[in-house]
């Protein structure tokens, strides 16, 4: 098994009083995006600052690519790039000269340097106004040219905090298409967000987050079967139903089964992998199913199963 790009474990932070973090760990592979999920003063900007060394940390551990990250650890800051909430560009400098300069910073020079802001400004997809002055962007092509700052040094991790907040849908769609490329292309991300769609799109595995602690983690899939949660199957059938519901009602992953009105309704455990199953029974019994619908549970119930809070409340 590779190493783990990230590792952290039992992370705590103390303001005054406030405990903002409290036993705070995961990890990220190579090539995984991880999603801190949780609403406004979880605790998600908090535990990124500790992980990528801006912010000491009153217990726990970080490595980055094996490393060991500090407030001074320049070796293991080197493997990240870091795309904070707050815009950090410069408005009097065009898209184009914002990367060469902050390139430069990361020690880039040269050809290379130039070949890859342009690499970059694809990416991000701001070719066409790298001429231009940042300061007429929008909000989100000024975000855009955020998360290409902190992709020109090819991290080995990528931190995005909250990199969506605000934007327009345009903008928001290019942000993501560009983060799934990135993890496509072998490259660990941490993305925090308070978009339940944004981690159920992009995330390989969600670490939901409140009140400065984790309280579950997993894929999707292994969130929803946490708190109990199954699949919803309505199948519009003709026939004799009745039948069909007794022989569904039989097998293990159906936890519940009812007809009315020219329709089937199954409450399952992991339709996509038993729905062949279920069709076939079905189908022995003579009934004759001429359309299929699918209803996954989200992570908005979950989230509501373990905080007993809406995400934005």
């Amino acid at each position: 098994m590779p190493q783990p790009t990230l590792e952290c474990s039992g992370l705590r932070k103390v303001f005054d009083k406030l405990v903002a973090v409290d036993d705070v760990g995961f990890y990220i592979d190579p090539g995984e995006t991880y999603g801190l999920l949780g609403p406004n003063g979880a605790g998600k900007t908090t535990s990124i600052s500790m992980i990528s060394g801006l912010l000491a940390r009153d217990g726990g551990s970080v490595t980055v690519g094996g490393k060991e990250m500090t407030t001074k650890s320049l070796e293991a800051k080197a493997l990240l790039g870091l795309v904070p909430q707050d815009i950090a560009v410069y408005p009097d400098l065009t898209a184009r000269e914002n990367l060469v300069f902050f390139g430069k910073l990361y020690g880039m020079s040269g050809k290379a340097l130039l070949n890859r802001v342009e690499e970059v400004l694809g990416v991000i997809g701001l070719t066409d106004r790298a001429g231009d002055r940042s300061e007429d962007f929008s909000g989100g092509m000024k975000r855009r040219l955020n998360i290409g700052i902190g992709l020109l040094h090819k991290p080995t991790l990528l931190i995005l905090d909250e990199p969506t907040v605000g934007v327009d849908p345009q903008s928001r769609n290019a942000i993501l298409e560009s983060v799934e490329q990135l993890s496509g292309e072998g490259m660990a991300v941490l993305y925090t967000t308070h978009y339940m769609e944004e981690a159920e799109r992009l995330c390989d595995r969600v670490g939901i987050i409140d009140h400065g602690k984790i309280k579950a983690e997993g894929t999707r899939r292994e969130l929803v079967q946490l708190v109990g949660q199954h699949d919803r199957i309505r199948l519009n059938a003709t026939g004799g139903l009745e039948p069909a519901v007794a022989a569904l009602s039989e097998l293990p992953v159906v936890a519940e089964a009812g007809s009315g009105d020219g329709v089937i309704d199954l409450l399952v455990s992991d339709a996509g992998e038993h729905l062949t199953e279920i069709l076939s029974v079905v189908s022995a019994t003579g009934v004759s199913v001429s359309g299929v619908d699918i209803d996954e549970p989200n992570l908005e119930s979950v989230f509501l199963h373990l905080t007993g809070r809406a995400l934005r409340d």
